[in-house]
């Protein structure tokens, strides 16, 4: 390496992950699907594809052409937002090309100057870089605890935060696959006049009628804001916030990411539409799911892995290298099973992320435990 390259640091960087097990790569899909996040099987469908190519014979175009204040702005975005509304019981909605996006846009522009926002420490990386544009104080609360929230809220007040408090959480944690208690969080946010976020993004399809995630108990609040992502459970692309339409109004007037993006395909918001019909009209996807999840419970306990009562199952393993050598003895055995390391997890916590989709069977799950248990005893 030449001592003058442009990109030395660059390059000390990565050999710095690599000595710490870290560093990344890109790997193609292979085996049997215990790593997607695609739950319901729907992005490989027949169904799925069925109606992607009736949106084509309905000459839907691939591309928006601009931003939606441009001449991007398209009656399928507008006909998702108004469904999307309904079906996740909010007063409004506006779709994103990402749920990243998504959630970098609601946080970098709704708290406002002398607002704080109370946030999970396990929230996305996307809020996270989202609050560092933000005008808002931030500051996390410990994982799953309303009283946490509820403690730093009332010392902020005590301490003069005369704005409006914010609590931030995900519905179902994508790498542990636990559950905010949102009934309690909501409980916290009305007494403190705060507004409340979701991020439904795993439990979107997957749970509550219709699919309507875990948060649907709570609709129709005036201080409720969810993000419901489309390229998970529902197999597409792109993410729905459904809020208050003062918010969607907000967003659309002062949101950069949303202002200066190029729309998401028209053809893709007709094909979310499709998936969030398919996904309310077919229930037997979530029975048959949730039976595949109780099934992998069943395998794995004995194991000494615990039930997460959800399709993520977290395996624990500590150790970086260990981890990664278990993950590739079961890629080698043909099951898709990655290592999850820091800074994704914590330090100390690297773990296997087992996903329970329904692009598998029980057979498929039999032959993942009898591989997990020969790899985790040769590692």
């Amino acid at each position: 390496m030449p001592p003058n390259s442009p990109f030395n640091t660059h390059r000390k960087d990565l050999a710095t992950l690599a000595t710490q097990s870290r560093r990344r790569a890109l790997a193609p899909r292979a085996g049997r699907d215990f790593a997607s996040n695609d739950y319901l099987g729907l992005a490989d469908s027949d169904v799925l594809r069925a109606a992607l190519t009736a949106g084509i014979e309905r000459g839907l175009p691939a591309g928006s052409g601009g931003s939606r204040l441009l001449r991007g702005n398209h009656a399928e975005h507008e006909a998702l937002e108004v469904h999307a509304a309904r079906h996740y019981g909010s007063e409004a909605a506006l779709f994103f090309s990402t749920g990243f996006a998504a959630n970098a846009a609601l946080f970098a522009t709704l708290p406002q100057r002398g607002d704080l926002v109370v946030h999970d420490e396990l929230i996305h990386a996307s809020a996270h870089d989202g609050m560092k544009l933000g005008r808002a104080g931030h500051v996390a609360a410990a994982h799953n605890d309303a009283q946490a929230f509820e403690d730093i809220i009332v010392r902020w007040r005590a301490g003069g935060g005369a704005g409006t408090p914010w609590i931030a959480v995900e519905s179902l944690y994508s790498m542990d696959g636990d559950r905010a208690p949102l009934t309690q969080l909501a409980e916290v946010a009305d007494r403190h006049d705060a507004i409340f976020i979701v991020d439904e993004a795993h439990a979107t399809g997957v749970f509550g009628p219709g699919g309507a995630g875990l948060s649907h108990g709570l609709a129709r609040r005036d201080n409720l804001v969810t993000l419901h992502t489309c390229g998970k459970a529902l197999g597409a692309e792109g993410a729905l916030l459904c809020a208050p339409a003062i918010v969607r109004d907000f967003l659309v007037n002062r949101a950069r990411p949303f202002i200066f993006s190029t729309a998401p395909s028209p053809l893709m918001a007709w094909l979310v539409r499709q998936a969030i019909e398919i996904v309310a009209n077919e229930p037997e996807r979530q029975a048959r799911l949730h039976a595949l999840v109780r099934h992998a419970a069943e395998r794995l306990v004995p194991l000494g892995i615990p039930a997460s009562g959800t399709q993520i199952l977290p395996v624990i393993i500590g150790d970086n290298d260990r981890a990664m050598r278990i993950a590739r003895r079961l890629q080698a055995a043909g099951f898709d099973i990655r290592g999850i390391r820091p800074p994704t997890v914590a330090e100390g916590t690297a773990r296997l992320r087992i996903a329970i989709t329904l692009n598998i069977d029980e057979s498929d799950i039999d032959d993942m435990a009898d591989a997990l248990a020969d790899a985790m005893a040769a590692a």
